[in-house]
């Protein structure tokens, strides 16, 4: 396996910098989650270089998906409320909005809680800053980020509302 990965690491880094040009993903998330897809494939592709493009091409596309589906957070135009509403019901249900977030975080598995901590402080680290306050490879912080926010999602999910009853069960 480690041939396999000195032959085609030339044509992954290529091919991943042809997909991302432009698009504001980034090539090295891409070359990762391509390697962790050869990993998970669990045996060499009968023709590896039509394998990795094709991983490329398909990784590319869910990034590019995942990008437009995101919502800028805060800041002027952002997606995200002011913490400075004009009423007090407005400020009780951000400040349980942020009691919410603080406590999903705070419950997230492994070191999502630091690395989420560090993508939300004030401070506004880069990629490179927060890579080295956690120890970890900043080409490793977009699919680390990306999994953590997931389960974030999942676990927000499951707070927002319980389901009505249905049928007999009245």
């Amino acid at each position: 396996m480690a041939d396999l990965f000195d032959k085609l690491r030339p044509l992954l880094r290529a091919e991943a910098a042809a997909e991302t040009a432009g698009t504001g993903v980034d090539a090295a998330d891409l070359e990762q989650a391509v390697w962790v897809r050869l990993l998970e494939h669990r045996r060499t592709p009968a023709e590896p270089a039509d394998w990795l493009r094709r991983a490329v091409r398909a990784e590319a596309r869910q990034a590019r998906r995942r990008a437009r589906r995101e919502v800028p957070y805060g800041g002027p135009g952002g997606g995200a409320r002011s913490s400075g509403g004009a009423e007090p019901e407005d400020a009780l249900l951000h400040g349980e909005e942020n009691r919410a977030l603080r406590s999903a975080v705070a419950r997230l598995p492994g070191r999502c809680p630091e690395l989420m901590r560090a993508l939300l402080s004030p401070r506004d680290l880069t990629y490179r800053e927060i890579a080295g306050e956690l120890g970890i490879s900043q080409g490793s912080l977009g699919p680390v980020r990306s999994r953590c926010l997931g389960c974030l999602r999942r676990m927000l999910a499951v707070k927002v509302a319980a389901p009505d009853l249905r049928g007999m069960e009245r």
